[in-house]
């Protein structure tokens, strides 16, 4: 049953995630999130019986079939967007899955059912219950990009949400034509959420 689940949804393929029982996806608490330490978010990684890391991985796990495919995981001490210094190396403040996949494409939906199945039914709830703050690109935007004949920017699609335990970012290279063939989805601090929006908004 859950392996079809899984299928339906074409997270990733099947030999990138393992067929988990429903009892871990449904009601397992997500044990490592922002604003723990980066100790208890590399063991909760190693322990996972999703993202499994190589040996010598630790805060980044990298999972891929193929060159089509791909899927990363990564936790990081620093908050999203453009690189700034912080004092604490100690505490995860952004933690991000990215998926590439060049065969089936890549949609919002499969990356929060992503989020479903790396974290726990609250968390994804959580995302569920969020207001959107901001999404973009709008129109203005997509013309400037169009005059400017840059696509990759005309092509990125995404929204930032506020949930009551976490913020949110969303982003896919959406082409004018064809599928998205990359995206991904970040769980951060929300008091890192108007930093990132300040700078997507300018960018």
């Amino acid at each position: 049953m859950l392996k079809k689940y899984l299928r339906n949804f074409s997270i990733l393929s099947c030999s990138l995630i393992p067929c988990l029982s429903g009892e871990i996806i449904l009601n397992s608490p997500a044990q490592a999130l922002p604003g723990e330490s980066t100790e208890e978010v590399t063991t909760w990684i190693k322990a996972h019986p999703t993202l499994k890391p190589r040996s010598g991985e630790r805060l980044f796990v990298s999972k891929s079939d193929t060159a089509a495919q791909r899927f990363t995981f990564q936790a990081s001490v620093l908050p999203p967007g453009k690189v700034t210094f912080t004092k604490d190396r100690s505490t995860i403040r952004t933690e991000r899955m990215t998926m590439y996949d060049g065969v089936n494409g890549v949609t919002t939906q499969r990356l929060e059912e992503s989020l479903r199945v790396i974290y726990s039914l609250d968390i994804y709830q959580d995302y569920n219950r969020a207001q959107v703050v901001y999404d973009y690109p709008n129109e203005s935007a997509i013309n400037q990009a169009r005059l400017a004949k840059t696509p990759i920017r005309e092509a990125l699609k995404g929204e930032l949400r506020l949930g009551d335990r976490y913020a949110y970012w969303v982003e896919i290279a959406q082409p004018r034509q064809g599928n998205a063939l990359a995206g991904q989805i970040t769980v951060l601090l929300k008091a890192d959420l108007d930093k990132l929006e300040a700078e997507l908004r300018t960018r």
